[in-house]
């Protein structure tokens, strides 16, 4: 079983975030800037929000707000769906498939640390489903070939 946990080890733990003040338009760039499709809103260190590209299609543009003055905290999903770094990743795979999210904030099982760790994405786990099947292509090509 790989958990949420040990694929951030492999991924990486970096968090993009924004403050719930700031403007859909400051978010906007930050998005682009690292080629990202979402980012975790947080106050305080708290999560408050997650706001991504379907937020800005959806209720600023569809909308017509100004990006420039509107509050990503008026525009936000929220409240935020999580999972625990000892989650299973399948399982989270599931989740995150059955309630059609694609970024998902990770949390911290141990009370000392940062409660945010990270954010696995429908691509990550995409990209993590490609390179377990060359594997097991890889493993089962050497074993039709005698060499496993």
């Amino acid at each position: 079983m790989l958990t949420v946990g040990d694929f951030l080890k492999r991924k990486g733990h970096q968090v993009y975030s924004i403050g719930p003040d700031a403007t859909v338009l400051e978010a906007a760039r930050i998005m682009n800037e690292n080629r990202i499709g979402g980012l975790t809103v947080l106050k305080d260190e708290k999560i408050v929000g997650m706001f991504t590209e379907r937020d800005v299609l959806n209720r600023v543009v569809a909308k017509q707000l100004d990006p420039a003055t509107t509050k990503v905290q008026d525009v936000m999903t929220s409240p935020v769906i999580t999972c625990n770094e000892d989650c299973d990743v399948n399982v989270c795979a599931a989740d995150m498939s059955s309630k059609k999210i694609r970024h998902l904030p990770v949390i911290s099982s141990d009370p000392n640390r940062t409660n945010l760790v990270g954010v696995i994405s429908t691509g990550d786990l995409m990209a993590l489903n490609v390179s377990q099947k060359q594997a097991q292509i890889d493993h089962l090509h050497e074993y039709l070939h005698g060499r496993a």
